[in-house]
């Protein structure tokens, strides 16, 4: 990872409020929730995951000494990052395993927490998740859209025509 500060725009002798202030600024001009065109929106979201990275390291360098987590735990943005990874690699199982890692839970965790358990047809689970996230966050609608499909995707499974596709996907794998 490039230097934190920098990517942040900030000199390195930066305390927590100047990394705060550098941060907000830096996500107003460039979260993914504020662009419509489908590729900008796939490198605002880069962006983003960079931006959460470099702040929650900036943070972390320019905490007073002990103050420091002396757990390897990853922060929440690693932790979705990582999830995010292994979703695009088709596995649901090592994403929900990445999320976990993560002792802190905000409303981009609880998203992908739902997108993870979707993928892995835990449409109930998923809904729970969604709706953690938009009650952390009641304005984003990517998240409410999010628990709008998983409650469809949980209709459209109790239907006949619903389990017929889970009968045929199992004969798949197998």
């Amino acid at each position: 990872m490039n230097n934190p500060f920098e990517v942040l725009g900030l000199k390195g002798w930066a305390d927590q409020d100047e990394i705060r202030t550098a941060y907000r600024t830096l996500v107003k001009q460039c979260h993914p929730d504020m662009i419509q065109d489908p590729l900008l929106k796939e490198e605002a979201q880069t962006r983003m995951v960079q931006l959460n990275l470099a702040y929650e390291e900036a943070l972390r360098l320019a905490s007073p000494r002990g103050t420091a987590p002396a757990s390897p735990q990853p922060s929440v943005a690693e932790a979705i990052l990582m999830a995010e990874r292994a979703l695009a690699r088709d596995n649901p199982e090592a994403a929900l395993r990445q999320l976990l890692l993560s002792d802190k839970r905000d409303g981009d965790w609880y998203y992908t927490q739902g997108k993870v358990l979707m993928a892995m047809e835990q449409f109930e689970s998923a809904h729970q998740s969604f709706r953690e996230a938009v009650r952390r966050s009641p304005e984003n609608n990517v998240y409410r859209s999010g628990a709008l499909a998983a409650v469809v995707a949980q209709r459209e499974a109790e239907t006949l025509h619903g389990k017929m596709k889970k009968v045929l996907k199992s004969f798949r794998k197998k």
